[in-house]
C-alpha cells in the first residue's frame, strides 16, 4: 500500500518523457519556464547593486534639500 508498484512508475517515467522529453511543444514551454526562472533569479542578484545605487541618488537629492532648507 505505501509503495509504487510498476504501473505507477511506468505512467511517472511517461508523464516525465511528455514533459521534458522529445521535441513537443510541452517540452519546448518547460524549456521556456526553466529559462525564465533562471532569468528572473539573475535579476534578483543584480537588484541590490541598482538598490544601492538608487538609494545613494535618494541620499544626495535629500541632502541637497536639507541644504536648501537650512538656507531659508
Amino acid at each position: 500500500m505505501g509503495t509504487f508498484s510498476i504501473w505507477h512508475w511506468l505512467i511517472l517515467i511517461m508523464v516525465g518523457a511528455l514533459l521534458f522529453g522529445g521535441k513537443g511543444k510541452i517540452s519546448s514551454l518547460m524549456g521556456d519556464l526553466a529559462s525564465g526562472i533562471k532569468n528572473f533569479k539573475e535579476g534578483l542578484k543584480e537588484q541590490p547593486a541598482e538598490a544601492q545605487a538608487i538609494a545613494d541618488k535618494r541620499d544626495g537629492a535629500e541632502a541637497k534639500k536639507a541644504e536648501e532648507v537650512k538656507r531659508g
